[in-house]
């Protein structure tokens, strides 16, 4: 097995899901060897990478598949890849023990649907990742993520800050 500093990093997108009044959808977990208390299992959609998929390709694919929300529109990218690593106690547990932790690009997407449109239970195209969700305020997102990921999280509020109010 790899030495944890020898792992790569899994190449991965995190979208904020925007909608008219201001606030932002997250999910709650449906499990993960990471999340170890009750508060800390929120986060908004983010899923990996294909070979040779483009990244804003990627986000709307990863959105679809786990809420089944299509009507959006891109509104931010930060410009910088994110990285955060997985606790080592659990990185030999967490996909299959083959990266360290995840490089993320982020993108900032208003959604233009009606919240009915929102499926986490039954979503296209793999099992749930959710098991609940609801709109929060931008601000309250940090806190409410497990601790290794609370710089990316802190990182993406400052930089879409100016597009949580109502349109």
């Amino acid at each position: 097995m790899a030495r944890y500093e020898d792992l790569p990093y899994r190449t991965c997108v995190g979208m904020m899901l925007i909608n008219r009044e201001g606030l932002v959808f997250i999910g709650r977990r449906a499990g993960g060897i990471e999340h170890v208390d009750e508060t800390h299992v929120w986060q908004m959609p983010q899923g990996g990478v294909d070979p040779g998929e483009d990244t804003w390709e990627a986000a709307k694919r990863e959105l679809y598949e786990e809420t089944n929300v299509r009507s959006v529109e891109k509104i931010g990218e930060v410009p910088d890849w994110l990285i955060y690593d997985i606790p080592r106690t659990v990185a030999g547990r967490a996909w299959k023990g083959r990266y360290r932790g995840q490089r993320q690009k982020w993108f900032a997407i208003r959604f233009t649907g009606q919240d009915s449109e929102i499926d986490i239970i039954a979503p296209p195209g793999h099992k749930s990742e959710f098991t609940g969700w609801r709109w929060e305020p931008m601000q309250n997102l940090p806190d409410l993520i497990v601790p290794f990921k609370r710089p990316v999280y802190e990182r993406v509020v400052k930089e879409f800050s100016q597009l949580a109010v109502p349109v």
